[in-house]
């Protein structure tokens, strides 16, 4: 289930589980630079291009695969990090876009860190087939049934806290997340936009119900009192065995690798209001779009914003790499903070390879406790643009 399959970040498709929408085929919405038609970009020492409208075109869902060549050093030291986004942040007005890897030291898993889901061998569940399938839907709600146990008892890391400390310091613009844990805003973060929503709400395809996903765990857990939800399939030769450590089998959209023998025992319960079969988790499933107003709302966090701060993401699939390009088309500086590397290494003004547990906690600390106003523009911090 889960959320773009975008490198780090945000539950791309497992294999019993939808993964998440990268924004595919026509419709999906891609980045244009340059003038809107009849304007011309603005001049001048200090000033950014004047904003081009944001069109609809078809893009593909990951891009073409190529190493990135870092535009500047990599600093792999967390207080060397910190020192050089210090006063980049401190200057305000920063878009956040955060990954997958910022929910790990919470114990969830990422995609495509040293032990992401997407190194071993899952193919994604799509929406098409989730939607057209009972017997694809039934798989998908058994293997979400056993890995929500694992996200609902997750909690806010020391990396989600200070993200909040930073957003009340007046410092952000506000957070786009891939990720559908919820965790930023569990943390105390007001600006969330989850760009590929929340799994802690169902919807029904047939009425339009919204039920909250515990109130359809705890139906679950009735009609299905014998699922041995702890029996996970192991290894290439799908041996079944009792899970062991805090997330075993469990991917970062929650699907679990439940054994076959107990997918084919499960029970799925109808909609609480009109009892139709059709549920689905309120995400945006792989080979599914994100919704245009909410692509809408992340791009102006990034176009008001002075810097865009990508934060466990390796920006893998264009669901987040937009966000990278229409900055750099305006001229707001991209820092990165992620372990391993990522699709826009070649754009970043600043990369830091290092745990984001180390990074964002003292930094949140060091610039917390300055007045965003007092601040104001720094050295590291871009003018806006016209308009």
């Amino acid at each position: 289930m889960g959320a773009a399959a975008d490198g780090s970040a945000g539950p791309a498709a497992v294999a019993g589980g939808p993964g998440t929408g990268a924004d595919a085929g026509p419709g999906a919405v891609g980045p244009q630079p340059g003038p809107p038609e009849g304007g011309a970009a603005t001049g001048g020492a200090g000033s950014r291009p004047a904003l081009a409208p944001y069109r609809i075109r078809p893009f593909p869902r990951t891009l073409p695969a190529r190493p990135a060549t870092p535009a500047c050093p990599v600093i792999t030291d967390a207080a060397a990090g910190v020192a050089a986004l210090r006063e980049l942040v401190a200057g305000g007005e920063v878009a956040v876009l955060t990954g997958a890897g910022v929910s790990t030291e919470s114990g969830i898993p990422d995609y495509r860190g040293p032990s992401g889901a997407l190194r071993r061998d899952h193919a994604p569940m799509t929406y098409q087939q989730f939607t057209a399938d009972d017997a694809a839907r039934r798989r998908y709600w058994a293997r979400s049934h056993a890995g929500w146990r694992f996200l609902a008892a997750a909690r806010p890391n020391a990396g989600h806290r200070a993200l909040a400390r930073l957003e009340q310091a007046g410092l952000l613009a506000g957070v786009i997340t891939q990720n559908v844990d919820g965790l930023h805003t569990a943390a105390g973060a007001r600006s969330v936009i989850e760009l590929h929503g929340n799994l802690a709400r169902v919807l029904c395809a047939d009425c339009g119900d919204v039920s909250p996903r515990a109130e359809l765990d705890r139906r679950l857990r009735a009609a299905n009192q014998g699922l041995r939800l702890d029996l996970l399939a192991t290894g290439v030769s799908g041996a079944e065995e009792p899970d062991r450590g805090p997330t075993p089998g469990v991917r970062p959209d929650g699907d679990a690798a439940l054994a076959e023998a107990e997918i084919a025992r499960f029970v799925m319960v109808g909609c609480r209001r009109c009892g139709s079969g059709r549920l689905e988790p309120d995400v945006v499933f792989f080979g599914a779009t994100v919704p245009r107003e909410r692509v809408t709302a992340a791009m102006a966090v990034v176009e008001r914003s002075r810097l865009l701060l990508v934060l466990g993401s390796s920006l893998t699939v264009m669901s987040g790499y937009r966000f990278v390009l229409r900055a750099a088309a305006l001229g707001i500086p991209v820092a990165i903070v992620n372990q391993g590397r990522t699709r826009a290494d070649d754009r970043a003004a600043v990369l830091v390879d290092a745990p984001l547990g180390d990074v964002l906690p003292a930094l949140a600390a060091e610039l917390a406790a300055r007045p965003a106003a007092a601040a104001g523009p720094t050295a590291g911090a871009w003018p806006r643009a016209a308009g």
